[in-house]
């Protein structure tokens, strides 16, 4: 394998369960641009899967099969994002690549910080545990 070979862990596995890669993952790419859109609905869907998961843990009459299916989906879904951000971790430049004002990293930051505004309003705190502070 060419030294300058990239390998991108994509956001499914194979029939036998094993770890996809793309080589030399092209950002334009059909198969690039079809692991993008997977990674975005997973994220949004863990999101979904977070929000409605507070308000069931939020109430303390809601029954175990309710609870332990969502604990299930939880579980899927922080799998998925976990997956996710080793995909993009692998993509990110290395340390020295990085200079002040090169706009790396501005957008996601920028979009992270305004998602998680955003569902802090939204989201009741789990009972037992102390609210995050906004």
């Amino acid at each position: 394998m060419d030294p300058r070979t990239t390998l991108r862990l994509l956001p499914w596995s194979s029939p036998e369960g094993k770890p996809c890669f793309l080589a030399n993952a092209s950002e334009g790419g059909y198969l690039s641009r079809l692991a993008d859109e997977t990674e975005d609905l997973q994220l949004s869907e863990g999101l979904e899967v977070l929000v409605a998961a507070r308000k069931l843990l939020g109430d303390p009459l809601s029954p175990n099969v309710e609870v332990r299916y969502t604990a299930i989906r939880l579980s899927e879904c922080l799998a998925d994002a976990l997956r996710v951000a080793e995909s993009r971790g692998r993509r990110l430049p290395a340390p020295g690549d990085i200079h002040p004002g090169d706009g790396i990293g501005d957008e996601a930051d920028h979009a992270a910080r305004a998602l998680a505004a955003d569902h802090a309003a939204d989201s009741p705190s789990v009972p037992g545990r102390p609210a995050r502070p906004a």
